[in-house]
């Protein structure tokens, strides 16, 4: 029984690691609290490129708490997160995906929360669906912000369609 836990453990933090493997890039970051000892709490906007969708980048909007918990790093962060995609380049799929993959993933809290960064495909409008949302196993978040992205031509190259790169 620990066998197969451990195993299962394992399996998931392989997938939580290649969805996390990329670093977001930081574009900069706003102070919205003043602190007069400790770090301010911040909005910080982060860029990352989709990695399987060459030609798309989603830039986000978090709030990175301050204070004493946060320069420590425990302080559990919340969910209120932006999300924006677009396409920045001509679209070349690098595989095949499913609805809902995790693009980006990363932690929120010391143990429970994280956020992720997920894409579908709307295949009748052909556009990718990304959407941003912040979970914890036991109790969820319910705040979630979406974005799309129509594939359009980029110069002379007509775009993919999205429905033919996803898995059956």
């Amino acid at each position: 029984m620990l066998a197969r836990i451990a195993f299962a453990l394992t399996l998931t933090l392989a997938a939580a690691t290649g969805a996390a493997a990329q670093e977001p890039d930081l574009i900069f970051k706003k102070s919205t609290v003043w602190r007069a000892l400790t770090p301010d709490d911040k909005l910080a906007v982060y860029g990352i490129d989709d990695p399987v969708v060459e030609g798309v980048a989603c830039h986000y909007t978090t709030p990175e708490r301050g204070g004493i918990a946060g320069t420590f790093g425990v302080a559990e962060e919340v969910s209120d997160i932006s999300l924006a995609c677009r396409q920045v380049g001509p679209v070349k799929f690098k595989q095949k995906f499913g609805q809902g993959d995790v693009v980006f993933s990363e932690r929120r809290s010391l143990i429970f929360k994280k956020m992720q960064i997920v894409r579908g495909c709307d295949v009748k409008r052909n556009t990718l669906v990304y959407m941003v949302y912040s979970d914890r196993p036991i109790e969820g978040s319910p705040k979630n912000s979406t974005s799309t992205v129509p594939l359009m031509p980029w110069g002379t190259e007509v775009p993919p369609k999205c429905g033919e790169w996803m898995n059956s």
